[in-house]
């Protein structure tokens, strides 16, 4: 994990100007660090746009999920009660530290995944690479998520606590100054073991079912990505985004609830981390941990997941660079 971590921060977070981005990628080496650095710009760009976007969503959703008996009226009702009582700059609350927090877990995260599938599929070659497709996806969304959580978990424990709490500061800097003050570091880690329970699951689901998804609407039209045009390929993205953002929303539910849960001031009680989730686990029940706020979750995370693999895709695109895609040698 470590020497992952170093070889993506030394193709990915040097310091470059926009430029340099647009310029291409010298003859001959179609996956170099220029491309590594597209890619992660992309991803940030993606996960950054599309979590802002959906920032009312995951307001109300969370807000469900801390307290179903007063928003017990689903999505609408929610909303409509949030700026009924706090105004319509409620819906919001935490924008900045989801924006900042998404674009460095969208960098790590489908950067990473990048740099993980390519290098499997440069070592085992086309056709291993094609017969384990499905593992290098899960272990490469595992491995990277693993990482980019490392840095979204302090932001998302500022948005959760201003989502929970409307007076709890002014803005992200100063939501981390009482952080640190109040809790010290480990108050930014408090949520760490839900958000990794969560979002590696999502991760490994969203970009594996995704991945999936899209080769069987290629194999059904009997066509390569190189075959089809731009505006093909980015509906057949949204499409299979969709259906993987909402597999993956199913599957990462329970987490996400406690997760709001755990970063709520007092949720439960004292003691170490995994003894208040515990304790959190059965005051919820199983059941209200994997359905209550499900449905929002459902549009959000289907909605914002086909919104990242589209977005992906154009900025990739623009920056005159093109996503990975395994082949199959045998429909060549």
């Amino acid at each position: 994990l470590f020497l992952y971590s170093f070889l993506v921060f030394q193709r990915t977070m040097a310091p470059l100007p926009g430029s340099v981005l647009l310029a291409p990628s010298p003859a001959g080496s179609k996956y170099d660090l220029m491309y590594y650095l597209k890619g992660s710009a992309a991803g940030g760009i993606c996960c950054s746009i599309t979590h802002g976007a959906l920032c009312p969503v995951d307001v109300v959703k969370t807000r469900v999920q801390l307290d179903p008996v007063k928003y017990n009226s689903g999505l609408i009702g929610g909303m409509r009660t949030i700026v009924a009582e706090e105004g319509a700059g409620a819906l919001a609350t935490g924008l900045g530290a989801t924006c900042f927090g998404y674009f460095v877990q969208g960098w790590f995260k489908f950067g990473g995944v990048s740099f993980i599938k390519i290098q499997a599929a440069e070592s085992l070659g086309e056709e291993k690479a094609w017969e384990n497709k499905t593992f290098i996806y899960l272990g490469a969304a595992a491995i990277a998520e693993f990482v980019a959580d490392i840095f979204l978990c302090p932001l998302e424990a500022i948005r959760i606590r201003s989502v929970s709490d409307p007076e709890f500061c002014d803005g992200m800097v100063d939501g981390f100054g009482k952080i640190l003050k109040a809790d010290g570091i480990g108050g930014f880690y408090a949520g760490l073991a839900p958000i990794l329970a969560k979002q590696i699951p999502y991760t490994m689901a969203k970009f594996a079912v995704q991945g999936e998804a899209a080769d069987k609407i290629y194999a059904s039209m009997g066509k390569t990505p190189d075959q089809l045009s731009s505006a093909a390929n980015l509906g057949i993205s949204l499409t299979s985004g969709v259906i993987a953002g909402v597999a993956a929303a199913i599957i990462s539910h329970p987490a996400d609830t406690l997760l709001s849960k755990i970063n709520k001031a007092g949720a439960g009680g004292d003691g170490p981390m995994m003894t208040r989730l515990m304790n959190i686990a059965k005051e919820t029940g199983f059941v209200n941990l994997c359905t209550v706020g499900l449905l929002p979750r459902c549009v959000m995370i289907g909605s914002l997941t086909a919104g990242q693999f589209g977005i992906f895709d154009t900025v990739m695109n623009a920056l005159g660079a093109s996503k990975f895609h395994f082949s199959d040698p045998n429909a060549k």
